[in-house]
């Protein structure tokens, strides 16, 4: 079998943006809920206000994730979700994972 037969490792098809520790947990969160509010995500990661805002911020510009602001009463809420995009990359990246997991 050559080198050309032999299929590119799953490794190949892990989505870079999802590297991140935060950026994971982030969509792994997301992926199992329709909506998640800022504040509840962001204790549930034990992240900051910052540290959560920077990575939404990094996988909102890759598509992965759309934020929705609004105010309860007169308090303003923050509430993300991920797109279907985002879907389709997190399980993708999974079945990756999983993949490089079972590949011995």
């Amino acid at each position: 079998m050559s080198a050309q037969d032999t299929p590119a490792h799953p490794r190949h098809l892990l989505a870079e943006t999802l590297g991140h520790p935060v950026r994971f947990s982030l969509m792994a969160a997301l992926a199992q809920t329709e909506e998640f509010d800022f504040a509840t995500l962001r204790d549930h990661l034990q992240v900051s206000d910052s540290v959560l805002s920077k990575q939404v911020a990094a996988l909102e510009t890759a598509g992965y994730v759309k934020v929705r602001k609004g105010f309860i009463g007169k308090r303003p809420r923050t509430w993300l979700k991920a797109t279907k995009e985002g879907q389709a990359v997190w399980r993708s990246h999974l079945a990756a994972l999983r993949e490089i997991a079972a590949d011995l």
